[in-house]
């Protein structure tokens, strides 16, 4: 079994991490596009252009399907991928987790890009899924990036700042940016109050790597790989085979990686 993930950067390292974990023999094909960076404030053309290009290069080492580990990717361009790879590369994408943070009823905040945060997008899944629901929609200008480059002071200013635009009621955010999953204990220090009940917080990386094994029928640890147990991990960076970036291992997800698959440490 060969999963692909791709991103504009390293986010795509929490769902490649939740996959490790649901399906440990499986081998690992992540394609970023450090050349592009960033996607978010690209033209919906210029963004398909190069997702289409990330895919590919993914598609080429032939996996049985491709997870698309960005939210501004999803919103813009999962027609087009699944219009040029699927039926033969079932192409799953990553969409904000409103509906169960909604369903353990409100307040809730939902922590997104500016480009996302009041978007059409999110508006559409906040009126289909958190109807009735007290939700304030967080814009986190700088935080992706400050993520991807591992800026320890710049994570610190973004989540403070976005945390300070948190209502204190709230009981659980929703990180609507893949990035933000990779910092997820550190917005909860932030936004936790003393006196109120634990924060719950929503990513979509465990939901997408679950939903990804159903779509190719497969079983969670079903099948292992010889030896150590793990599969192996190719890293793309814009097309290019590369060892993972030194931010990724930084963070608990890329070390995951890179300990079954030594090469990765570059």
């Amino acid at each position: 079994m060969k999963i692909a993930l791709m991103d504009s950067g390293i986010g795509l390292l929490a769902a490649a991490a939740a996959v490790r974990r649901l399906a440990p023999g499986a081998d690992l094909v992540l394609s970023s596009d450090p050349d592009g960076m960033p996607w978010g404030p690209r033209s919906t053309a210029d963004l398909t252009e190069r997702s289409l290009a990330v895919a590919a290069a993914a598609a080429a080492h032939r996996p049985d399907a491709l997870i698309v580990a960005c939210n501004t990717a999803t919103v813009h361009t999962l027609p087009a991928l699944r219009a040029r790879f699927e039926p033969e590369l079932p192409v799953i994408g990553t969409v904000p987790a409103i509906k169960p943070a909604a369903a353990g009823g409100g307040p809730i905040a939902i922590w997104a890009t500016p480009a996302t945060t009041g978007s059409p997008y999110q508006r559409g899944l906040i009126e289909e899924f958190a109807d009735g629901v007290d939700v304030t929609e967080v814009p986190c200008p700088g935080l992706a990036d400050a993520v991807q480059w591992a800026d320890e002071d710049a994570i610190d200013r973004t989540i403070a700042a976005a945390a300070a635009l948190t209502p204190p009621e709230v009981r659980a955010v929703v990180l609507g940016c893949t990035h933000y999953e990779l910092v997820a204990e550190r917005i909860r220090a932030a936004v936790q109050r003393a006196d109120r009940a634990p924060l719950v917080l929503h990513g979509s990386a465990g939901a997408v790597a679950a939903q990804t094994l159903r779509r190719i029928g497969e079983v969670p640890g079903a099948r292992p790989a010889p030896g150590n147990g793990h599969g192996g991990v190719r890293v793309l960076l814009s097309g290019r085979e590369a060892a993972l970036p030194p931010a990724a291992l930084t963070y608990a997800e890329g070390r995951l990686l890179a300990s079954a698959s030594p090469a990765l440490k570059g």
